[in-house]
């Protein structure tokens, strides 16, 4: 059996498959199907510093090869989370990743500090959110918005910090450089690319805030492309997700230069698929003589 263990800005984690924010909750559903300490972490549910209903519904929907959501962050805040979900997670033996969100700068400062000062083993900083002191726009858009959160929260967090990017942009590896130069300890890409669909009886959105992020295997090519472009601009861990799954798009994204991996709708239709990824990961290491998984990180061939 190869070596899975990989470490990413000094957390050490048993295997490069972590389940993404969103897509395992708070992980005590996925409990009863296997235990929490096969993963080699978990990106918990998007948080915020106050409880949040979400938006209204329809708020999620299928489309050919992924899905659209417009949850809109539903969480239980930051208070009850340490509460009530982080005493009966920190003794599963996986890494606890969370998640944090916000709406200004101040927010996310609130709640990174609060969140630095429990057990959580690091903070994935969700930068996709909209900053509503500056017209809404999201903050990780732009290279300034981007790193000037990224500083504010860096000077609070005493956790590894996990900057996750947003795929709606031009130049996704100018904004890695801007937050790794603010301080960010590893990036994580992608979040779920801006998109739409239309009932053509009702005419009306299939969502019911109009639009929403659209995840799963039709985004794949997109994040491939984009880790690729990251890794070879920043000396900072990248943690790659998009569309991920199965072994081989595991394997895929750790060539393009992805330091670990995080699977999210897949479990949707497929709540076992981080497990047949660990499995098959493994499998095709051993098939190929390759005794660490760290080997194939970035090792992609461009012609």
């Amino acid at each position: 059996m190869a070596n899975l263990s990989v470490n990413i800005a000094g957390v050490e984690f048993k295997n490069p498959v972590i389940t993404a924010s969103g897509c395992f909750g708070f992980g005590k559903e996925y409990e009863k199907l296997y235990p929490l300490s096969r993963l080699g972490g978990i990106s918990l549910k998007g948080m915020t510093y106050a409880e949040r209903a979400g938006n209204p519904v329809p708020r999620i929907a299928e489309t050919p090869a992924g899905m659209l959501n417009s949850v809109g962050l539903q969480n239980p805040g930051v208070d009850a989370f340490l509460a009530n979900e982080l005493p009966y997670l920190k003794d599963k033996g996986t890494v606890l990743i969370a998640n944090a969100a916000g709406s200004s700068v101040e927010d996310y400062c609130a709640l990174v500090e609060r969140l630095s000062d429990s057990d959580i083993d690091m903070v994935e900083l969700n930068i996709s959110c909209p900053n509503v002191k500056q017209g809404g726009a999201a903050f990780g858009v732009a290279c300034d918005s981007a790193a000037h959160v990224v500083k504010e929260v860096r000077k609070v967090c005493k956790k590894p910090l996990m900057v996750k990017l947003s795929p709606n942009v031009t130049d996704i590896a100018s904004i890695a450089q801007a937050v790794e130069a603010e301080g960010a300890d590893a990036i994580s890409l992608i979040n779920t690319l801006f998109g739409m669909r239309i009932d053509i009886e009702s005419r009306r959105p299939v969502l019911a805030m109009n639009a929403g992020g659209l995840s799963g295997p039709c985004v794949f090519p997109v994040a491939v492309r984009m880790v690729w472009q990251v890794a070879n601009r920043v000396k900072i861990p990248v943690v790659g997700l998009g569309g991920i799954e199965k072994w081989q798009d595991a394997i895929e994204m750790m060539l393009a230069g992805a330091n670990a991996i995080q699977v999210g709708t897949a479990m949707f239709y497929d709540p076992y698929a981080p497990l047949k990824i660990i499995e098959g990961v493994n499998q095709w290491l051993d098939d190929h003589g390759i005794k660490d998984v760290n080997e194939i990180v970035g090792q992609v061939k461009p012609w």
